[in-house]
Parts: structure tokens; C-alpha cells; sequence
């Protein structure tokens, strides 16, 4: 896990992301086909700007130099595509998903000086110059027809006139859910149609999509589907009219078929969204006897005491604290927690996402956090309280991570917020 800016990997010219991921192939199934954009004016991060690790993970720094560390995976958030910032397209199965990648201010504890861009040679071709994003409106002179109901893939005739540059972001039908904030953790389902071309672009509604989830407004996105969604309510449909400066600029999409040139249309369904300061809700029931006792704290980091007299178990122990009443979570789906860690021999605090603010995302069943945690987590109820207490074997083994001796056995309580 790295931290909630955090996230596992940076795929950065690589075909396959599994070649470049220090902890192994994501979740989910297909081929994958990674795009990646060219970056210019990107800064390492001053080591005075690094945030606290995220002890989950099932990697840590390892320093390539006196100058910094190598490159950490980065959220995992999984609708879009690249502009503006580093950003990459995984195409998996027939559905699009994101491959974030790092950036200097994105809250990523690992830029290192070795990812700073290398000077250009005389032979190196020119990147592409991107167009500024055009404000955006909620109407132009053309506009695609889009029929069907919300929850179920969108029909998008597109028009025969051609489009004039309009970046669009109109609500077809309002929801009655809450109001997607700046940075919630938003679940959407999605249609894409190249206008230029009129072929369609693969959909979370295809036979092997699924509901893609990241955080709206977060700059980590394409203009397009970044700004689709914050201020609007859960349940609704949006449509999008990306000119090329929205979506992917001026070196477009060859893996996709999208030119240079080429507007794209998206229809958004706003399935859900998640405040990343939020917990569960419920009344917690006691752990077993025999396992650490979680004191309710609210927003604050949970209060654990460790049982005197009871050895560490060499098995992993779990129990419900609170019961969610939401889908079960399921390997390889992106998963959104708030986590308090601690030791199991002296009940030290390392960790907490709550002393952050903010949630932490992965996904699991791909190798990005401790195997006690995907063990443990999988089958859960979204909504649900739940205390890991996890051996050495299922948690850093040998290896001493920071305030984490070699061989420790782990306690965490984990709310699982949202899975997409």
C-alpha cells in the first residue's frame, strides 16, 4: 500500500504493467495495453513534502541512491485516461480503466530524483503541444441524442454535423442522492463514442466491464471525466462532449483508434460516492475475549488494547465489529478503508488513515497489500467494521518496515467505505 495519495504503481512506457509493478499484476482479468502520455515540466518531490507511509503495503522504500527511492504504485483509481498531469489507459478485457501514475504533488511518498525527466537529445522527437482546456459549458450547436435509462448502456446517435470544440458537461437526469463533492471517492458506470469516427469505445456496461471508481475532481484524470462529476448528485446521468484538449490531446489514441484530432462522447452514471474522512455507521459489537478490544473513537484513530496473557496467534484471527449491509467485496474490485494499525506485542500505534484525513484505496487480490489483508478483507460486507489480527507469515515476515520489527504479528481495524 503506499499512502492514500497512495496507491501501487507507475506504468510508465511498458506494455505490460506487471513488468514495471514492484508488487505484482493487478486485479482482474484480460490483456492489458498501457498508453502512455509524454510528460514535460515534472519536478521531484523535496523530501520536506513527503507524507507518512502506509504500513499495509506489501512494499517499502527501498533507496536506489542518496537521492530518493524508486517509484511507488500510485491509487489505482480506474475510469479515464491522461491529461494534464502523468496519467496512462489500461485497457482491460473490454473496459477502460485508469493506471494512475506518480506526480510531484499528488502526495505520493516515493518521487525520486531518478524519475525526473531526462534532458532531451538532439534525435528525440517533439511532444505533441496540448491546447489549453476550453471552459466548459453545458450546451453547443450540435449535440449527440443519448437514450436508455439510467443503469443500463446508453444508445449516443451521434450527429452527422461536425463538432465545434464545445467542451460539454450536461445532466440529462438528475439524481435524488447526495451531491458529489471535490475529491469523494465517486463509483460510475460510463458509454464512450468516438464522434469523429462514430465507433464506440469499450464500456464499463460491456459483457467484461465493471463500475469504475476515482476521486472526482482530482486532477488525476482527463478533463472529461474529471470534471463530469463533482457538484453533481449520485444517481444521475451526465453527458460529456470532450474536444481533443478534454480527452487526449494532441498525440491521441492509436491502441483505441482515437486520433488527434477526434471528439469523444461519454455518458456518466453516477452509481455512488464515498467522503474520504468518512467511517462506517453502526453500533460495534465486542471483539472475542481472546482478541484485541477496539474502543470506538469516531473520526479519530481507534483506541486497541491488546490482551495481557494471550500469545499472538499464528493463524489470521478475524472478527465483525459492525456488520455492513452492503455487497460483498469480491478480488480484484477497488476497495476504499479507513485502517488503524498497531502491534500486537507492546500495542504501539504505526499507522492510521484517520490521523490523515483521508481514506486509503487498493485493489485487491493484486498483490499491493499484505496478504492479510486481502484474506482478510475479501468476502467482507461494504459497510462493515472489521479487526485483522495478522501473523508474520501474512504481514512483512523477516523484514523489519520502519516502527514495524521483523516478525511482528499486526492488529489493524479497518472500515471498508466503498468497493468499485
Amino acid at each position: 500500500m503506499s499512502e492514500n495519495a497512495p496507491g501501487p504503481d507507475d506504468p510508465r512506457t511498458t506494455s505490460d504493467p506487471a513488468a514495471v509493478r514492484p508488487d505484482g499484476v493487478l486485479g482482474g482479468t484480460g490483456e492489458s495495453i498501457v498508453v502512455q502520455k509524454a510528460e514535460t515540466g515534472r519536478r521531484a518531490a523535496p523530501a520536506d513534502e513527503e507524507k507518512p507511509e502506509v504500513f499495509a503495503s506489501s512494499v517499502r522504500r527501498k533507496p536506489l541512491s542518496e537521492a530518493g527511492y524508486d517509484q511507488a504504485p500510485p491509487r489505482v483509481g480506474r475510469l479515464g485516461v491522461i491529461l494534464g498531469t502523468v496519467l496512462a489507459v489500461l485497457l482491460v478485457g473490454s473496459g477502460i480503466t485508469l493506471w494512475m501514475a506518480n506526480r510531484s504533488d499528488s502526495g505520493d511518498t516515493k518521487v525520486a530524483a531518478a524519475d525526473a525527466d531526462p534532458a532531451p537529445s538532439a534525435s528525440a522527437e517533439p511532444t505533441p503541444t496540448q491546447e489549453p482546456v476550453p471552459p466548459i459549458k453545458d450546451t453547443a450547436k450540435v449535440l449527440p441524442a443519448v437514450s436508455g435509462v439510467v443503469g443500463k448502456k446508453a444508445t449516443i446517435d451521434v450527429p452527422k454535423e461536425k463538432p465545434d470544440g464545445t467542451f460539454v458537461v450536461k445532466t440529462l437526469s438528475e439524481g435524488t442522492g447526495p451531491v458529489v463533492k471535490k475529491n469523494d471517492w465517486t463509483t460510475v458506470d460510463y458509454t464512450a463514442t468516438d464522434w469523429s469516427t462514430g465507433k464506440s469505445i469499450p464500456s464499463s456496461y460491456d459483457k467484461d466491464g465493471r463500475p469504475q471508481m476515482f476521486q472526482a475532481g482530482g486532477g488525476q484524470l482527463i478533463p472529461a471525466l474529471d470534471s463530469s462529476v463533482a457538484g453533481r448528485k449520485v444517481g444521475s446521468r451526465v453527458l460529456v462532449v470532450a474536444p481533443p484538449a478534454a480527452a487526449f490531446g494532441a498525440q491521441g489514441n492509436e491502441q483505441l483508434g482515437i486520433g488527434a484530432t477526434d471528439t469523444l462522447l461519454f455518458v456518466v452514471d453516477i452509481v455512488g460516492s464515498t467522503d474520504p474522512a468518512a467511517i462506517v455507521s453502526g453500533t460495534p459489537s465486542p471483539a472475542p475475549s481472546d482478541m484485541p478490544q477496539v474502543k470506538d473513537n469516531g473520526k479519530k484513530a481507534a483506541e486497541i488494547t491488546v490482551p495481557k496473557g494471550v500469545p499472538a496467534p499464528t493463524k489470521l484471527k478475524s472478527a465483525v465489529l459492525i456488520k455492513g449491509d452492503g455487497p460483498k467485496v469480491t478480488s480484484g474490485q477497488q476497495v476504499v478503508v479507513q485502517y488503524t494499525g498497531l502491534l500486537y506485542s507492546n500495542g504501539k500505534k504505526f499507522d492510521s488513515s484517520l490521523d490523515r484525513g483521508t481514506a486509503f484505496n487498493f485493489t485487491t487480490g493484486g498483490g499491493q497489500v499484505i496478504e492479510g489483508w486481502d484474506k482478510g478483507l475479501v468476502g467482507q460486507t461494504v459497510g462493515s467494521r472489521v479487526e485483522l489480527v495478522i501473523p508474520p507469515s501474512l504481514g512483512y515476515k523477516d523484514q523489519a518496515q520502519g516502527d514495524i520489527p521483523a516478525n511482528s504479528t499486526l492488529v489493524f481495524v479497518v472500515d471498508i467505505l466503498a468497493a468499485g
